[in-house]
Order: structure tokens, then sequence, then C-alpha cells
């Protein structure tokens, strides 16, 4: 294709995905707001503590639903339709079972999990109401999450946009109606995303029902081997989403030791703004992996390289944007979520300190998607391991335990350190596996 002809696509794809990742972390938000301004600070501590769990499920549709569309985008590149319509059916029976699991261990381990997560006396209540809630609805999330995927490697990025839109303005009702004319508190903020996420979930599946694309809902022949493929593509990106809440976990465990609940108060807001930047970060990523896939499994080596260039400045120019805007309007926010006088003051503070790491998390975030698409999943899975799991660990729990007394100043810069260290792993990756050019297998 022409520069005209990859920037249209570009757009097509990427601006849809971003809209989209935008809206579902407003699903999120929306709770955070009615749940702030209707119940009280407490009530959004509780909310917060609770969100690691959501984003871990999120990590495990991610695991199914990201590995099936890399195999379908790179065999829908080659011509492959039955190959990729296999990988579908995969991807989709996969994310039904895990989905069930979560629901059951909601449903009949919610004190454990509350506790696991950092509830304390103060917040154990409220977080095993949102958890329970929360977790009846694992499936329908799921499932939307899955044929969104699909359906915007199918070629309907647009129908994805329009779903996503219209479960967040319904999801903006309920919360309201919920939380205040009904007073269900924290248990109705819940019980709005859940039935918000099915509806979307009914309007991408008119998709598949009508048969717009090249993939079907169909009895399909069971092939281990591709359940196998399909969790190691999507292994990379699953690692990816559990940078967010063991980072939430750990921020909330470092701040209630160093700190106490005005941290606690302030990070619930904090984490929102990171949770919308990393989410449209993530948009932008997701919106590329099917030109990466597909341009891959063409062999179209400038059409790649064009796409992984511009995906690089967007997550750049995007993040330096979100990290303006929430200094800028830093008061607003606090406001928006109901924080009293001293969680006000703390928050507006530290936000600074924790949010110039957006730039570096783009960048990560890009150079993953664009590895784990092009069948480097084992890079992949290295650099996101070390970033989920391993360097934020031990830089937001080692530094400030080793630096003892200062340990609660330097909390809030932990975040991006570690984003650092991280970027650089990503750059030797990078180079080592394209030493010899890019391999087409």
């Amino acid at each position: 294709m022409n520069r005209t002809s990859r920037s249209k696509t570009l757009f097509t794809y990427m601006a849809p995905a971003i809209l989209t990742n935008a809206c579902i972390f407003l699903f999120t938000i929306v709770d955070g707001i009615f749940v702030g301004q209707g119940v009280g600070s407490d009530a959004l501590g509780a909310v917060n503590i609770a969100m690691p769990l959501v984003m871990i499920a999120t990590a495990v549709n991610m695991l199914t639903s990201i590995g099936g569309v890399t195999v379908a985008a790179i065999r829908l590149g080659r011509g492959e339709k039955e190959g990729a319509n296999q990988a579908f059916m995969h991807s989709l029976s996969s994310n039904l079972f895990f989905a069930l699991m979560i629901t059951l261990a909601c449903v009949f381990f919610t004190t454990p999990l509350a506790r696991a997560l950092g509830a304390s006396d103060t917040y154990l209540s409220m977080a095993k109401d949102y958890i329970f809630w929360w977790g009846l609805f694992a499936i329908p999330s799921a499932l939307s999450l899955n044929f969104q995927s699909f359906c915007r490697n199918d070629g309907s990025p647009g129908l994805v946009g329009i779903s996503t839109v219209t479960g967040t303005v319904l999801n903006i009702f309920l919360d309201w109606l919920f939380v205040f004319p009904l007073k269900m508190g924290v248990m109705g903020a819940a019980v709005a995303t859940g039935l918000s996420q099915t509806v979307t979930m009914l309007i991408v599946l008119g998709h598949f029902i009508a048969r717009k694309g090249e993939l079907r809902i169909r009895p399909f022949k069971v092939e281990g081997k591709l359940y196998r493929k399909v969790l190691f593509r999507g292994l990379p990106e699953m690692i990816a989403q559990f940078a967010t809440p063991v980072t939430t976990i750990c921020m909330n465990h470092v701040l209630v030791q160093n700190i106490g609940d005005v941290g606690i108060n302030a990070y619930s807001i904090i984490s929102y703004v990171s949770s919308l930047a990393m989410s449209v970060l993530a948009g932008a990523s997701e919106g590329l992996q099917p030109l990466f896939g597909q341009s891959y499994g063409a062999k179209h080596e400038k059409d790649l390289k064009y796409y992984f260039r511009a995906g690089m400045l967007i997550c750049l120019f995007g993040s330096a944007a979100i990290i303006a805007l929430s200094i800028l309007f830093d008061h607003q926010i606090c406001a928006l979520f109901g924080a009293d006088s001293t969680t006000y003051a703390y928050t507006i503070r530290h936000l600074p300190q924790y949010a110039w790491a957006f730039i570096v998390a783009g960048l990560n975030t890009m150079i993953s998607a664009y590895l784990y698409s092009t069948k480097r999943s084992t890079h992949a899975i290295v650099l996101n391991t070390a970033r989920s799991l391993v360097l934020n660990t031990l830089i937001i729990t080692g530094l400030p335990a080793v630096l003892g007394v200062l340990g609660g100043a330097i909390v809030w810069f932990t975040f991006g350190i570690s984003e650092c260290l991280v970027l650089v792993l990503a750059a030797i990756l990078l180079k080592q596996s394209e030493r010899h050019g890019i391999l087409y297998r």
C-alpha cells in the first residue's frame, strides 16, 4: 500500500480500538465517580481494592482472546479462512471456560479474595459486595471482549466502537439509577457494569449471527495443538495485563505500611487516571494488532515497519497529552470523585510524581504488541514477565523498604522507575530479534 492507504487503514483500525478501550475504562471510572459521590471516599477505596481482581480477569480473557486473534490474523493474511475460523472457535470455547471459573471463585470465595486483595476491616464489607456482584457477570464480560477482538479482525472495527459507546452510555445511566435513586451502593455499581457489558456483548454478537465477515460460530473439531498455540500466542498479552493489578496491589500494601488510609484514598483517584492512560495506550496497540498480524502473514515488510513506527509515535505523543491534561485538570479530577479535603490535597501533590511514567509505559506496550503479533511470543513473554511480575514488584516494594523513612516519598516514583528499566530490556530484545531482519515463519 502507499502512504495514504496505510494512513487511512491505520485510522480505520486504531481510532475505534482507542475509543473502545477508553469506553471500557469508563465502565470502571463511572463506578468510581458515582460511588465516590453517592457513598463516600471509603466506598471508593473499596472499589479500588477490588479492581485488581477485575484486571486479573481481563488478563485471563486476553490470554484466550488476543491469542486467538493473533493466530487468526496471520491466517487471514495468508488467505487461510478455515484455519482462521478454527482459531476463533478454540479461542471462544477456552474464553468461556475460564470465565466460568472466575464466576465460581467470586461467588464461593468472596471473603478470601477480598482479604488477599488487601481489604482491611474498613473496606471488607463493601469490597465483598463489589466482588460478588461483579463476578455474576464475568461470563458476558469475557465474551464481550472476545467478540470485540475477533469482530475487529474480521473487518468490522466500527461496530466494536458502536457497541462499546452504547454500553458506556447505559452504564452511566444505570450507575446513576442504582447508586442514587435506588440507594444500592457498591453493589449497584457492580450490577450496572455487568448489565452494560452484557448489552455490549449482544451488539457485537450480531456481527457473527448476521455472517458479515469470514468468521462463524459453529461446531468445530477440537485440536489440542491449536489450544496450546492460542494460549501461547496470548500469554504475552495476559502477562502484560497483570502489570496494572500487580502494581495496584503492591502500591496498596506499601501505602498502607508507609502512609495509611489517606494514601489509599489518594491512590484510588490516581489509579483511575493511570487506568485511563493505559487503556488508551493499550487501545492503540490492539488497533494495530490486526495490521501487524496481517502484514506479517502477507510478508508485507514495508507496511509492517510503517505501522510500528506510527504506533510508537502515537503512543509517545498520546501519553504526553494525557499527562498534561491530568495535571492541568487535577482539581477537577479530585472533585469528580468526591474527594475529601485531605485526600484532595494529597492527590494533587503526588499525581505528577506518578503520571510521568505513562510515556515510557506506552512505548513498552506498543513494542510488546509488535513482538507477539509477529510470532516473537518468546521475546514478548520475557519482556512482559519482567514488566508485569518482576521489576514492578521489586521496585515498588523494594525501594521504599530499603530507603526506610524516605519510603513514603519515593513510592510515587517507583512505577516510572520500573517502566524505564523495562524499556531498556525492550530495546535489547527488539534489536536482538531483528539482528538478521524480520523472519517470516
